[in-house]
């Protein structure tokens, strides 16, 4: 398994619970959420780390004061962050109070993000 099938099952939960229009994308070995064709957050399982995290576009305006948690580590692939997307640690969303505050910084920025281009096929 490449994520945490639990915590996509409590993802998915919580955003039909939130009436949220959602999707799904396998990408990556992990797992990605969509809100309106845009990534919402997502699972992955990284391997410095040895978990799986929750990914989540926070957006640039709360990057830095949520980065200050002890939870959360910039999001990185490629050896640069990239801002306004944090990995948060299963401390960090242990509880459903946890998992859904993160849900909703995710769901307030969703508006506000830019959708990827579509590939040309």
């Amino acid at each position: 398994m490449a994520y945490d099938e639990y915590l996509a099952d409590r993802i998915r939960q919580q955003l039909k619970e939130k009436h949220t229009a959602f999707s799904e994308l396998k990408m990556m070995g992990g797992l990605c959420f969509k809100v309106n064709d845009k990534m919402l957050c997502g699972i992955h399982i990284d391997k410095k780390y040895g978990d799986s995290l929750l990914m989540a576009r926070i957006g640039e305006s709360v990057y830095e004061k949520e980065l200050e948690k002890d939870e959360c580590l910039p999001m990185d692939f490629t050896g640069r962050p990239m801002r306004g997307y944090i990995f948060v640690t299963p401390d960090g969303f242990d509880t459903d109070n946890h998992l859904s505050y993160w849900l909703d910084l995710c769901l307030d920025f969703n508006p506000l993000a830019k959708a990827s281009k579509r590939k040309k096929k």
